[in-house]
């Protein structure tokens, strides 16, 4: 491989149980995005790229939690159910995971408290590929920070989902990170 040839990644962001249905912070139709992300995980694996999978992982007390000052009810916390990754999503141990949101800050992209921008530099990644959940909280964030970071974005329209606490806010979340520079694709591209 030359230094000059693109490298790209996947970055499935966030689909643990507490995010899919019957979870404690369910995003409708959640577990729809395991399909897409599946084949893309499968695609990107059998090319040799990187893969990774974020995911929160808070403590059982933080300031994220609206018991403690935050605004989200408990989720994700560390070595439950609610945190391990849906079931249905693709393991793989060459599959990267980092964990977001160990401490008392939001941390809603996957490079906030991570060393996934560096991760990604030490295997030449120019381009990453974001899906999972939830498109208008932590997939917006990871994408918007994908681009501050200099990477090439292509957002997967068909392996998102959005929370919506507003009703368009999954459609204004996409028009936002278009607007910065991502492309917003299909999985079957």
């Amino acid at each position: 491989m030359t230094s000059s040839e693109e490298t790209r990644a996947l970055i499935v962001v966030d689909v643990q149980n507490d995010f899919c249905p019957g979870g404690s912070l369910a995003v409708e139709h959640g577990d729809e995005v395991i399909a897409p992300l599946n084949q893309l995980i499968e695609e990107f694996l059998a090319r040799g790229e990187l893969v990774v999978k974020s995911r929160d992982w808070h403590p059982p007390q933080t300031k994220h939690f609206a018991a403690h000052g935050g605004i989200w009810p408990v989720h994700c916390v560390q070595d439950t159910r609610g945190a391990e990754f849906h079931s249905g999503l693709l393991e793989d141990p060459s599959i990267v995971v980092v964990s977001k949101g160990t401490g008392d800050t939001d941390d809603y992209s996957a490079f906030d408290s991570t060393d996934l921008a560096r991760l990604l530099r030490e295997h030449r990644v120019t381009e990453v590929w974001v899906g999972g959940l939830a498109t208008d909280y932590c997939v917006k964030e990871t994408v918007l920070a994908a681009l501050r970071e200099g990477f090439k974005v292509r957002a997967v329209g068909d392996a998102m989902r959005a929370v919506n606490l507003k009703p368009a806010d999954g459609a204004e979340a996409i028009a936002e990170m278009r607007r910065a520079g991502a492309e917003i694709v299909s999985s079957k591209q």
